[in-house]
């Protein structure tokens, strides 16, 4: 399965700990290689293979903040 790297739009990142939370939570996900936030921006991109927009999501908020 060839890495794809998919950007998505999360609300309520603040501070550059909220962008630790958001990347710690989605990096646990079974085939993700990369993940960067951005607080600034509100931008995550996250590469690897075989992941879920759902499973995403579920990180997210897990981390306590939600998708745009």
């Amino acid at each position: 399965m060839a890495d794809i790297t998919k950007n998505y739009q999360v609300e309520g990142m603040t501070c550059g700990h909220c962008e630790k939370s958001v990347q710690e939570e989605i990096g646990e996900i079974l085939g993700v290689t990369d993940v960067q936030a951005s607080h600034e921006t509100g931008a995550v991109s996250v590469s690897g293979a075989g992941f879920t927009d759902e499973q995403i999501a579920e990180a997210v908020e897990e981390a306590g903040y939600s998708l745009k």
